[in-house]
């Protein structure tokens, strides 16, 4: 196991080099200021979009409201909570800052994912909207390319028992055992009968238990964090400065705290922000596809919003509490740091509030990550082989929770790093088709 650890390591510190950085904050500048800054200036009417969307407006499986939904049940998990904390660990509270700006790049790469998935998607035998990356790579790009979409498929399937399966297991067991003594299998078992009862239901049940819990989920942990920054409202100032400061000069050691460069700011920033709103990884637009939209534009202002949502309100409120709380530099790391904060920002309720938020968030994140591992293992191995996927899904949920912390994020960042690279490269072939299909829309529009 040690030397495991030690060559994914190695491979982690390559795939999160300056090279995968440049990649991908380099195509979200590309892709926002070929799109003329839509993100900015098309928010507020992403917002209108998404609100029409509650119901069916064309052809698809469930609301574009609810596709929005399934995405943000994947995205809102541990990233925001655990994720957060050790981003804040390992980089000081600077790499804040850079997820902050991950987010506002994101949101064109974001938009552009969905764009294609909407444009490129196919119907399977079932009669079910299917697309993503592996699909708008397959149908967009000239058939040399075709290598790309099998591995980005590989790398999503594998890296969903990652990012979207053990991590949130492990880090709900570890909360749930640091707030109650609950044992770790204990939650496993739990939360793999619980998933496997949604999953019998596919998509449509997912995207209905995922429009009703994540909107409730949300506003319940960011309203209790509000709480908290209302409370302590005097020492915001002093932690935005001290975010701003830290983004672009080293941390010195203090406490259980380490000390971080900037360069360690960026790049688990970076690294952490991509965890958290999955802005070019390539997992969202698996969900978008199967929106009931004829639009693929209309589908992509709704689709960005999910980049807002979750790392610019949600993950900023979690890292205020905890810089505010000043536990960030005691050595406390992952959820446990979260708590923490939680906890000792407001006494005997505070530490409740991580626990129920990361809980949640979690098992919605093991439905919606679910659905985008069994459509990658679909395009592999045909429609067939999803009940075959489910079994396995459920099986390892138990298996994550018992196992090492460290060594599973690991795993899961150098999986999101490789599952990455062909979605982006996708983006940047097409973003011609991308910037046609949104002049001609609002052109049309006006």
């Amino acid at each position: 196991m040690e030397f495991l650890s030690e060559y994914i390591a190695a491979l982690n510190g390559i795939v999160w080099g300056t090279p995968m950085l440049v990649l991908i904050l380099g195509t979200g500048i590309y892709l926002m200021f070929g799109l003329r800054l839509i993100p900015f200036r098309k928010l507020i009417y992403g917002f209108v979009m998404l609100w029409r969307g509650r119901k069916h407006t064309g052809k698809g499986d469930i609301s574009p409201f609810n596709a929005l939904m399934t995405s943000l049940a994947a995205t809102i998990g541990t990233g925001n909570i655990a994720g957060v904390a050790t981003a804040i660990f390992l980089g000081g509270p600077g790499a804040l800052f850079w997820m902050w700006f991950t987010a506002f790049l994101g949101m064109a790469t974001k938009y552009g994912e969905a764009v294609c998935a909407v444009h490129y998607r196919e119907t399977d035998k079932a009669g079910n909207h299917i697309g993503g990356p592996m699909y708008y790579i397959k149908n967009g790009l000239k058939s040399h390319w075709a290598w790309l979409g099998t591995t980005f498929a590989i790398f999503g399937m594998i890296a969903g028992f990652g990012i979207g399966n053990t991590v949130q297991s492990n880090s709900v067991a570890d909360v749930l055992h640091s707030s109650f003594n609950i044992p770790h299998w204990l939650t496993g078992v739990t939360l793999a009968v619980l998933v496997g009862a949604v999953l019998i239901g596919g998509i449509r049940r997912i995207a209905d238990i995922a429009g009703k819990l994540v909107p409730f989920m949300a506003i319940a942990y960011v309203g209790g964090s509000l709480i908290i920054l209302f409370i302590h409202s005097a020492e915001i100032p002093a932690a935005l400065n001290l975010i701003i400061t830290s983004a672009f000069t080293p941390v010195a050691a203090t406490g259980g705290f380490v000390g971080a460069t900037v360069w360690a700011a960026i790049r688990f920033g970076v690294a952490r922000g991509i965890f958290s709103n999955e802005a070019g990884l390539g997992s969202a637009p698996i969900a978008q596809a199967a929106a009931a939209t004829n639009s693929p534009v209309q589908q992509g202002v709704i689709a960005m919003l999910e980049t807002f949502i979750d790392t610019l309100i949600v993950c900023t409120v979690t890292g205020l509490v905890i810089i505010i709380s000043g536990v960030w530099t005691t050595g406390i790391t992952g959820a446990s740091l979260s708590a923490a904060a939680f906890e000792h920002a407001l006494p005997n309720f505070g530490g409740y509030i991580v626990t129920f938020g990361l809980t949640v968030f979690a098992f919605t994140t093991l439905l919606g990550w679910s659905f985008y591992g069994e459509k990658c293992v679909q395009y592999l191995f045909g429609f067939e082989s999803i009940k075959v996927f489910r079994i396995l899904w459920i099986i390892v949920i138990p298996i994550g929770a018992v196992g090492q912390l460290e060594f599973i994020w690991l795993v899961a960042d150098t999986l999101n790093a490789l599952m990455a690279i062909p979605n982006l490269i996708a983006l940047l072939l097409l973003s011609p088709v991308i910037f046609k299909l949104t002049r001609d829309y609002f052109a049309t529009a006006k």
